[in-house]
């Protein structure tokens, strides 16, 4: 909502405003007195330092000024104003520049008084790898830092998936790392299989090969008829020539093409690269779709419900969304949109600046891109019909929750711990988070147990020992927890904390939070039944006698859920950190070894474990390692010296 005007700043006295708001008036009182005039970005700060809102302007005194209006402000601009007690600015040379701002400042502060995107993972590409005679094509996410044409995004994972291994039949390209592809001696599965053409070991010409790569480079850029009529043409050649046994080769690589179009709901090739946006409001909550077009073919959708204040009204909603959406992320040349935004053109050029391309921000009214508009509002209002059934039926279970272990009100956060470790080495602790929407993965966190007893740490936790384990987890969690918010005012304060394990594990837990002065958190032990049986599980409660709940009740599968989810967390972190350790620790230990001839052994041989097993001679062949650091390794993992 814009409340700038051209005029100057009128700082109004009070004006009948109540005392709370004039507490927060007084303080925007205080920083107009020296506030610049030109662009830049304000956060409005809680008396704990918290942001509760970030905000741009053109001109931040006039911007900020306009806060002291009280009888014009929303309800919700009136209790953000009461609540604050800082006003911190950032003055910007443009008011594109304030805006590229504001929106990462969001993102990163998430304060609660603006439209929050708070599901914003990476999405998944797909990457043809050129820094290689035979390029990789590959699934990537993050920074791209291989030298390599990526396509993309794709919504999920699955879709990637599915798209590679067809994209594998049709154009046999391999998808071995380069470690891999260095140490074949005979083709893999894929060959077997018809999904590669083996080059590892000469199945094909680097240039035969390099047609290929091109040809699957053009059907991802969007000229799949191109790429389709080519392999058409070759299967009749083929089949004129009697050589049926390519021609049925082709046949599979054009179904293979066939599959991956027939995948894809809608596909508009007059779209070219471009995202289609489509929000539906309903009951003051908005649902918004986000369909990614690339080369005309519909690489799949993801749902969004962000946080915003139930009085905005859609393009008030969708406009912060687009700048915190596309804040790490390139806009393609053209984004559909289902509902106008605020300040269109500067928001167009702020897209514009960050992508190095222009990009148009469209409402259309009629034809194909109508269409796609309409398709993505469908799936925004099923989404959010689904949501609000996913979101009752978790009401119900958060209420038997309550009801089953004595709360006071339904458990608006619920923190649940597991540990992880092999006879205590790479010991972990993981702690997940669920509430009413469900798993809130961003709260997830991992602790690495510290306190183990060993050569520098007599007294400490002895390998095994879970309950000491635990102890160390709960205490850290909830001594940062005091540190951070003594007041309990950001909502990270869990109502239920779950701790994997009978009365032992509780007790720990119990005795964490008691050192810290804390004694108002509910706290229940989740034991294994009898053989590990699910169903049978045992819940222990201080001060009440263990119980068991009826099998096939919904509010036991429910917690099964979140301990498995803790268990599942817990197991996949120790996992990783005991691979980075086998795989870092070997060659670690060899004095003279650093980072870049340690990368060099590993691309060469694989494994920290297969450069243990190689020869001298193989070792002296690795480009970097001369002959002395060759014998260096070579009597380290041997004896020798």
């Amino acid at each position: 909502m814009s409340m700038e005007s051209d005029a100057d700043p009128q700082i109004p006295d009070e004006d009948g405003s109540p005392p709370s708001f004039r507490v927060g008036a007084t303080v925007l009182r205080a920083a107009l007195a020296d506030m610049p005039i030109g662009p830049g970005v304000y956060r409005m700060l809680d008396d704990a330092g918290e942001a509760l809102y970030v905000g741009k302007a053109r001109s931040l005194k006039r911007r900020v000024a306009q806060y002291l209006q009280w009888a014009r402000l929303p309800i919700r601009l009136q209790r953000m104003v009461a609540e604050t007690r800082r006003l911190e600015i950032v003055v910007t040379h443009t008011e594109v520049e304030a805006l590229l701002l504001e929106s990462n400042l969001i993102k990163r502060l998430m304060p609660r008084f603006n439209v929050l995107l708070r599901d914003d993972k990476s999405f998944p590409h797909i990457a043809l790898l050129d820094d290689h005679p035979f390029p990789q094509l590959a699934k990537h996410r993050g920074a791209r830092e291989r030298k390599g044409a990526y396509f993309g995004p794709f919504a999920s994972a699955g879709a990637v998936n599915q798209t590679l291994t067809a994209l594998q039949r049709a154009f046999l390209l391999r998808s071995c790392s380069d470690a891999v592809f260095a140490n074949r001696t005979r083709p893999c599965l894929l060959f077997q299989i018809k999904r590669c053409s083996a080059p590892c070991v000469g199945r094909i010409t680097e240039a035969e090969y390099a047609r290929a790569v091109a040809d699957a480079r053009a059907f991802l850029g969007g000229k799949s008829r191109e790429a389709q009529a080519g392999f058409v043409a070759a299967m009749q050649t083929a089949s004129a020539a009697l050589d049926f046994e390519t021609a049925a080769l082709y046949r599979d690589r054009i179904r293979a093409l066939t599959q991956i179009q027939s995948r894809q709901d809608i596909n508009l090739e007059a779209l070219g690269d471009a995202d289609v946006i489509a929000l539906h409001l309903e009951g003051g909550v908005a649902s918004i779709q986000v369909f990614f077009f690339r080369g005309g073919r519909n690489c799949g959708n993801r749902p969004y419900f962000p946080r915003h204040d139930r009085g905005l009204e859609a393009g008030e909603i969708l406009g912060p969304f687009l700048g915190q959406f596309y804040d790490d992320k390139p806009p393609p040349p053209l984004v559909l949109l289902s509902h106008d935004v605020p300040e269109h053109a500067l928001l167009a050029e702020a897209l514009a600046g960050r992508a190095g391309h222009r990009v148009e921000l469209a409402v259309p009214e009629r034809g194909e891109k109508r269409k796609a508009i309409e398709h993505a509002l469908a799936n925004a209002r099923e989404a959010l019909m689904r949501r609000k059934v996913d979101d009752a039926r978790q009401g119900e279970l958060l209420d038997g929750v309550a009801r089953v272990f004595d709360l006071p009100a339904p458990p608006r956060r619920i923190e649940v711990y597991d540990n992880s470790h092999i006879m205590g080495r790479e010991a972990v602790g993981a702690m997940i988070v669920a509430g009413p929407e469900g798993f809130r993965k961003s709260d997830y966190r991992k602790f690495n147990i510290r306190g183990l007893r060993g050569p520098d740490a007599p007294d400490g936790i002895a390998p095994g020992d879970d309950y000491g384990m635990m102890r160390e987890v709960l205490g850290r969690r909830f001594a940062r927890a005091l540190k951070e918010d003594p007041d309990r005012e950001s909502g990270n304060w869990p109502d239920l904390v779950l701790v994997d394990g009978g009365v032992g594990q509780l007790e720990a837990a119990a005795a964490a939070l008691a050192e810290l002065g804390i004694d108002d958190i509910a706290l229940v032990g989740v034991a294994k039944g009898p053989d590990r049986d699910a169903g049978r599980e045992r819940f222990f409660l201080r001060g009440r006698a263990p119980f068991q709940m009826p099998p096939g009740d919904p509010v036991l599968f429910f917690l099964q859920r979140l301990r498995d989810e803790a268990h599942r967390f817990a197991i996949g972190t120790h996992r990783a950190r005991r691979s980075a350790l086998i795989q870092g620790s070997a060659l670690d230990e060899i004095p003279g070894i650093g980072p870049k001839r340690k990368r060099a052994l590993l691309l060469h041989f694989g494994s920290a474990r297969a450069v243990a097993r190689a020869g001298l001679p193989d070792l002296e062949g690795v480009a970097g390692v001369d002959k002395a650091t060759a014998r260096k390794i070579y009597d380290h993992f041997n004896g020798g010296g």
